[in-house]
């Protein structure tokens, strides 16, 4: 039977940008005439003023004990809705039910006053969340334990590097006992085997003790393997609330104005660009050369990329990736030769590219994402993801090379040689 935690009606965020207008061209005398007269005048700046929505009529329910991640593009209004949780800030309309204490990891330094030590901050801490003493002296020693950081327990915490602050704020937040816990991107910064170990805790928390996890990232990968359900915001609005497979295969896949024919328009959403080149096609042919969604199985196919350069670029690496349809990368493909990567340089113009692939995928669907980068310093000219889905069928090109089982476990197909030592049975 569901537990409601947090119940979540009709909530709205705004907030009112100011635009001054300013001339688009001025001389020195004329700013300095501008300065001059309006000692002289009461409204010094004309602007105009708009209203934003960060948030928009959301509508939804939190049970106790769920995992639930929060996904969507910068700008979407995923930190907003956090620290309205958190209640670090009001909603400008609407209404939210929370049944049980909340502790929220929103950023580095949050909740902790730099003067205090990392031992006066836990009790702090816990104080906020309206534990006793005695209740924080029982878990002070996990919390230590935890984050490591037990040689700087009494040093003033702004002395602390962000990685260390971070290591104990999750402690401290994860160990005092509240009912839900709000985490935002700040696990990022800590390192991999701490992620780990934080995401871990996260987990156990949820399934022995009840808690309720809110959890944002756009490491979907992170957000798969944590939480049970996902919760897909964009531009302040609720595009959907449900499981996790389909809510990231919604999200990677919302607003792609790739075609049918793997074209993309220039202002197709990418992730990184500088405007001096841009993938313009992506997409695959089969043994026939003819371009196709579906390639047969134990068959190999091509990978052809049209690439438009608006100024001439030198050094670079171009790298393609074939990644599942949540976004994980299984293939990471780049033109080295014997262990150095071959560096291109392009004239203005579209250029053609070409790529041999040889590889035994195995029949599911897949997608393309595919970068352009210097090679010396490592700046990326253009990186598009998920711009050509396709998916390998389970019916081979020849008669008997159909794939054999019905259920497809992993992605690719490794040529092994198996070996039986010293086996009695013949």
């Amino acid at each position: 039977m569901a537990d409601p935690v947090i119940l979540v009606e009709n909530l709205s965020k705004k907030f009112v940008l100011s635009h001054e207008k300013h001339e688009r061209y001025s001389t020195l005398r004329d700013t300095i005439t501008e300065k001059a007269s309006s000692l002289f005048k009461k409204n010094k700046t004309e602007s105009t003023k708009e209203d934003f929505y960060a948030l928009s009529d959301l509508n939804f329910q939190i049970n106790r004990g769920e995992r639930i991640g929060i996904i969507g593009r910068n700008g979407a209004g995923k930190s907003t809705l956090l620290k309205i949780l958190s209640r670090i800030t009001e909603p400008s309309s609407g209404k939210i039910i929370i049944k049980g204490r909340v502790a929220s990891l929103l950023e580095v330094g949050t909740g902790f006053h730099p003067e205090l030590s990392g031992r006066e901050n836990i009790f702090l801490n816990g104080a906020i969340l309206g534990m006793s003493r005695q209740e924080i002296r029982k878990k002070f020693d996990e919390i230590v334990d935890f984050a490591e950081v037990e040689k700087f327990l009494d040093t003033p915490v702004k002395r602390y590097s962000s990685g260390m602050y971070v290591r104990l704020a999750f402690a401290v937040a994860a160990h005092l006992e509240p009912e839900i816990l709000v985490v935002d991107e700040v696990l990022a910064v800590g390192d991999a085997q701490f992620q780990q170990k934080c995401l871990g805790k996260m987990q156990d928390v949820s399934n022995n003790e009840g808690r309720t996890i809110l959890f944002v990232s756009h490491n979907l990968q992170t957000i798969k393997n944590l939480c049970s359900k996902i919760i897909y915001l964009k531009q302040g609005k609720l595009v959907s609330m449900g499981g996790v497979e389909e809510t990231i295969t919604e999200y990677l896949s919302e607003n792609k104005k790739v075609g049918e024919t793997g074209d993309i328009p220039v202002d197709f959403h990418r992730k990184y660009s500088n405007g001096q080149a841009y993938f313009r096609k992506i997409f695959i042919t089969g043994p026939d050369n003819i371009p196709t969604k579906e390639i047969p199985y134990n068959c190999d196919f091509k990978v052809k990329i049209l690439l438009e350069v608006v100024t001439e670029i030198k050094d670079v690496l171009m790298n393609v990736f074939i990644v599942t349809p949540t976004g994980e990368s299984i293939a990471f493909m780049a033109d080295c030769r014997n262990g150095i990567y071959k560096v291109t340089s392009y004239l203005p113009g579209i250029h053609e590219i070409e790529l041999d692939v040889n590889m035994k995928l195995l029949p599911i669907g897949y997608n393309i994402s595919a970068g352009l980068s210097f090679a010396y310093d490592g700046l990326t000219i253009d990186w598009v993801e998920n711009v050509f889905p396709f998916s390998i069928s389970k019916v081979g090109l020849k008669k008997g090379e159909d794939y054999p089982w019905d259920v497809v476990h992993g992605f690719v197909e490794p040529q092994t040689n198996w070996k039986y030592l010293n086996d009695k049975y013949e």
